[in-house]
This record gives structure tokens, C-alpha cells and sequence, in this order.
């Protein structure tokens, strides 16, 4: 499987503060996308240079009916609007990061996030891949190019990519990574896997 690209040097840390870098030099719009529980909250708390916004409430008895909770059985919360976050990277790219919530219920939100993106970040947990393909399928209905990358918890299942691109119907050139959502520079090279897909395809043929 591919690996993201090292990203560790020349980065600021998260919590670094609220103003832009004097450096900043083009603004990206990305989405980190993915279905309910995948780790999107925790990737954008792990990369955000600052204060992370999130839309969280606690899931009641109410929303058990309605939100699958197999295989994340420990979710307590989960997001209804968006989280927000900001990163950035080396040559004056900098990443405003909108996390979509992952339920059917709040696909008419897509829309209005997504206006504006580049692209978008899915994240996938190969203990539930089905759940993956309604995301996948906005996304790629959205036009937006994407990368996957494969957040990986304590149980997740060994596949070989090929089985993986198969089983999500990814087209060759989609990067596939991996990613500990946990980690920030992990986090972080993923983020970098999708930016790079960003420039070879504005690069053309």
C-alpha cells in the first residue's frame, strides 16, 4: 500500500495560536469526510493549529434508532453540523479543514459544506467498509478529487490494498493510505497524500 509522504518538517504545532502564518500564501478548503464514528473529529483535534470548533451533542435513546452504533459501541457523541480546523503546511499552504458529519440523516448539509472545497480526505475503518460507500459516493458525485486513507484502530482487519481498492471501487490513481487519526504526524501525511493528488491533477496529463 502507499505511504504518505513525510511531513513532519517545517510545521507548526498545534494550539500555536489564531492568526495566520506570515507565510500563508494560498488558502485551501479541504473536507475530511467518512461515515459515522470513522475518526474525523479526532483527526482535525490531532492537526489543528488552533482551538478546534465542533457541533458535538450526546447521542440520546432517540437517536439509537437512527444511528448504527456497530462497531463503536464507546461513541458517546457525535457531529451535527461540522468540526473546523486550520493547518499549515510548508510553501505557504494553508489548510481550513471541514469535518462532515457521516449519518444519512444530515446528507442535506452536503451541499453548503462542500461549496468552496478542493477536495476532500475519506476516512474508512476496514472493520466497516460498507459503511464507507454512502460517503463515497457524495464525494464522488460532488466531483471533489479525493484521497482515502485508512484510519486504523486496535481490532482493524488486515486487507492487501489490492482487496481494498477493489472492495471501495477506487479508480488507480486514488491515493490509499494509512493513518493513525490519533497521531498528528500521521494525521498529518495523510492530509499531505491528498494535497499532492491535488497538485498532479491541476498539473494535468
Amino acid at each position: 500500500m502507499a505511504s504518505a509522504p513525510s511531513s513532519t518538517s517545517g510545521l507548526r504545532q498545534p494550539g500555536s495560536g489564531p492568526h495566520l502564518p506570515d507565510t500563508a500564501r494560498e488558502l485551501v478548503k479541504i473536507l475530511v469526510a467518512g461515515p459515522f464514528g470513522v475518526g474525523k473529529t479526532t483527526l482535525i483535534d490531532s492537526v489543528s493549529e488552533i482551538t478546534p470548533l465542533h457541533t458535538e451533542e450526546h447521542l440520546t435513546e432517540a437517536s439509537a434508532a437512527v444511528d448504527d452504533l456497530a462497531g463503536v459501541r464507546d461513541k458517546t457523541t457525535t457531529t451535527v453540523a461540522i468540526d473546523f480546523g486550520r493547518i499549515s503546511l510548508p510553501g505557504g499552504v494553508v489548510l481550513y479543514l471541514f469535518g462532515t458529519p457521516g449519518q444519512e440523516r444530515f446528507r442535506s448539509l452536503w451541499d453548503d459544506i462542500a461549496y468552496g472545497a478542493l477536495g476532500a480526505l475519506v476516512l474508512v475503518d476496514t472493520r466497516r467498509i460498507d459503511d464507507s460507500f454512502d460517503v463515497l459516493g457524495l464525494v464522488e458525485e460532488s466531483g471533489l478529487p479525493y484521497a482515502v486513507a485508512l484510519n486504523t484502530f486496535p481490532d482493524s482487519r488486515s486487507y492487501t490494498e489490492e482487496q481494498l481498492r477493489t472492495a471501495l471501487d477506487l479508480e488507480p490513481g486514488t491515493p490509499l493510505v494509512e493513518c493513525d487519526a490519533r497521531e498528528t504526524n500521521s494525521s498529518i501525511d495523510a492530509l499531505l497524500a491528498l494535497v499532492q493528488h491535488l497538485i498532479d491533477k491541476s498539473a494535468g496529463p
